[in-house]
């Protein structure tokens, strides 16, 4: 039987999301998770200058803290897809439609360029 381990503690509320949702590549990647389940593939696609190494890092820290879920179908050949677990999905919307808004907000008042999405 395996211990439980001590409820993590934050400093502030402000320190949840930074810390399991924190880093480069998180955040934009559950960007692109919120359209939909994605392939391995496609997210490497989507998010350009992730390495592979990285992603599988990003998805699986993801995925222990309970907001992405990895399926895996048998068919040959073997299809793995990532997408966001439901019950963190309005709340992930939600958060990132906040962040998009005071990202465009930045880019326009600064003269900063947006590549791509919305």
């Amino acid at each position: 039987m395996q211990a439980a381990s001590a409820p993590a503690h934050f400093a502030c509320p402000v320190d949840v999301p930074i810390h399991v949702l924190g880093g480069k590549w998180k955040l934009i990647l559950l960007f692109h998770l919120l359209e939909g389940a994605r392939r391995n593939g496609e997210l490497l696609t989507l998010v350009p200058g992730i390495t592979q190494k990285m992603l599988t890092q990003q998805l699986r820290e993801l995925e222990r803290e309970g907001i992405v879920m990895r399926t895996v179908d048998q068919a040959s050949p073997r299809r793995v897809e990532y997408a966001i677990v439901p019950r963190e999905r309005e709340r992930l919307r939600v958060l990132l439609s906040a962040l998009c808004a005071w990202g465009r907000y930045w880019a326009y008042d600064t003269g900063a360029v947006i590549a791509s999405g919305g």
